[in-house]
């Protein structure tokens, strides 16, 4: 039977409820220093904002090396009464040190990642660190801008690895949202990973309506995010791919969440945050769409789209994916 792997345990998938499919609460990018997101009363404050509203699960997509603070996500899971889906795998590598990148082959890649999904998170960025009790639910994996490098190939590679090892959902950073053609032709076309097991992310920063209807005739759910100050630019075509998907019969694929971060977040007055999900966004996707493709998007497509097969005794993939 399916269900959505948490940080306090496997759930239903009805019982996910509103859900934010991308956000981070904690996220350090060494390529971006200065713009760490470490402030666990922030992140608090935003899921308890986002929960006054009637959200029930937040998707954090920070994967291993970044800052993800994996220890602290069950205690705010629970102070907020926010389901929360933490994630395995790695982003660009231009990201990481190559040290730290060297360390997450011990395992082999694949190896790594199934552990994350099966024993437990790691508590820091040590792979050989000590692990907690609660378990990653999603693997993140990245794209480069129009393109795949050969670090995103062997991520990808590995991630199916584990993907087809545990069942794990399979989300995609598409940097401006380009690539995406390309990471499908990949992970689905030659890796074999089911097009319902993959969420191809921020789509809106590239709407063009003719390759969002070919990446939903695949069955790959489509992830649409936002606002930001570096994507303000194409966030007003937001409902125009929404409203062009849903009216090419995709509704059941479509997904959206705020990736705003904390440091944007009301609880730092430095943006909407979490909140702008269901404040902003909720009402006009009811207006765009009718409230039962709103309940759709917001409800039952995340709750299908974090769901698994979990094994039920910890797998291990055949090859190392490294």
């Amino acid at each position: 039977m399916k269900a959505v792997r948490t940080v306090l345990g496997d759930i239903p998938p009805g019982s996910l409820g509103v859900c934010d499919a991308h956000d981070h609460l904690f996220l350090a990018l060494p390529a971006l220093a200065g713009q760490e997101l470490d402030d666990p009363a922030a992140a608090g404050a935003e899921l308890a904002a986002f929960r006054a509203l009637g959200g029930g699960a937040v998707a954090q997509w920070t994967p291993f090396g970044l800052g993800r603070r994996a220890a602290l996500l069950p205690a705010l899971s629970r102070a907020a009464g926010v389901h929360l889906v933490a994630a395995t795998g790695l982003h660009q590598e231009r990201h990481y040190r190559p040290d730290a990148l060297a360390r997450t082959a011990g395992r082999g890649l694949a190896g790594f990642f199934v552990a994350e999904l099966t024993e437990g998170l790691l508590d820091g960025d040590d792979p050989a660190g000590p692990r907690g009790t609660a378990k990653a639910g999603m693997i993140k994996v990245a794209g480069m801008f129009h393109g795949l490098d050969d670090h995103t190939r062997r991520v990808m590679g590995a991630a199916a690895e584990a993907h087809h090892a545990t069942g794990a959902p399979i989300g995609v950073h598409h940097e401006m949202g380009s690539a995406a053609a390309d990471v499908l032709a990949l992970l689905h076309g030659e890796l074999g990973v089911p097009a319902g097991s993959l969420l191809l992310g921020h789509l809106n920063r590239f709407p063009d309506p003719g390759l969002h209807r070919e990446l939903a005739s695949s069955g790959a759910f489509l992830a649409f995010d936002g606002p930001s100050f570096a994507h303000h630019a194409t966030d007003w075509r937001l409902f125009d791919s929404l409203v062009a998907l849903a009216e090419a019969g995709h509704t059941g694929q479509l997904l959206v969440g705020g990736d705003t971060v904390v440091s944007a977040g009301r609880a730092t007055g430095g943006g909407p945050g979490m909140p702008w999900l269901l404040r902003v966004l909720r009402p006009r996707l009811v207006t765009a769409l009718g409230r039962q493709a709103a309940h759709a998007v917001l409800v039952d497509n995340p709750a299908r789209a974090l769901a698994a097969e979990w094994p039920a005794t910890d797998g291990s993939p055949t090859t190392t994916g490294a």
